[in-house]
């Protein structure tokens, strides 16, 4: 980039190529099938991600594959991601493995990082993840990676709904001890568990419904529209399983302070 604006200034090209060169570095197309944006780290503060869930693994495979043949490549995140395209994606690309890079894969997330080193800096801050049952860990465990990988520290606090209220308290407790500045909280069913939270605690919190639930509440729409409707305040809510946005939207919180 430092060469295209020198070329700029230096009046050898105009406005309109440097600016056409400029989205050629940062825009990675692969075959028609993928654009990756290189530049978005850079731009927004969190690196770009993909979203495994119904692609093709032919496609899948290219992209990462591409990625990592790119200039300057960054940790790449693959979200949703089963365990089963994992352990194909691990034997088909060991050979980045050799060139130095390395694979974390959270299994009850469904997300990988693919890291080009192990280089980490202190945490910037902590972020509390909560969750009101054990099924609802998945989704927790995919905003816990994110979080850590955006550079904050998490602290978790599982199974702690309101069908047994009494767990809640000490762990809000120990949330508010540990100094977190934002809190997720995960659940599915009904989703009454961030409208409890939010009306104990003066930070924000990030609601995530869960699609676990039967009858009624089967595919986390009653979660979800509870969350919305919630009458306390100092609630944002994001989609049915979205950990990850969960995760960067906290982040931006946390980096903007």
């Amino acid at each position: 980039m430092r060469e295209i604006l020198e070329k700029l200034i230096n009046k050898e090209i105009d406005l309109e190529s440097a600016e056409n060169l400029i989205k050629s570095q940062t825009i990675l197309e692969f075959d028609e099938i993928a654009k990756l944006d290189k530049n978005r780290q850079n731009r927004t503060g969190f690196p770009e991600a993909v979203f495994a869930l119904g692609k093709d693994y032919g496609d899948l495979l290219l992209i990462i594959k591409k990625y990592f043949e790119s200039e300057n490549p960054q940790n790449l995140i693959i979200t949703k991601l089963s365990n089963e395209r994992y352990m194909k994606l691990n034997k088909d690309l060991n050979y980045l493995k050799s060139e130095g890079l390395i694979f974390d894969y959270n299994k009850k997330g469904q997300i990988l990082v693919i890291r080009v080193d192990e280089n980490k800096s202190e945490p910037i801050a902590k972020i509390g993840i909560m969750t009101a049952g054990t099924s609802d860990i998945d989704i927790a465990e995919e905003a816990k990676v994110i979080v850590e990988e955006g550079g904050c520290e998490t602290i978790t606090s599982y199974d702690i709904g309101v069908a047994g209220i009494h767990r809640l308290f000490p762990q809000i407790a120990h949330m508010v001890e540990e100094g977190v500045k934002v809190l997720i909280v995960c659940a599915g069913m009904e989703g009454a568990l961030p409208s409890v939270v939010a009306g104990l605690v003066d930070i924000p919190v990030i609601a995530v419904p869960t699609s676990i639930g039967y009858g009624v509440g089967e595919g986390g729409r009653v979660a979800l529209d509870s969350m919305l409707q919630s009458c306390a305040p100092g609630i944002a809510v994001v989609n049915i399983d979205n950990g990850f946005g969960a995760a960067v939207f906290a982040l931006t919180i946390v980096k903007s302070r």
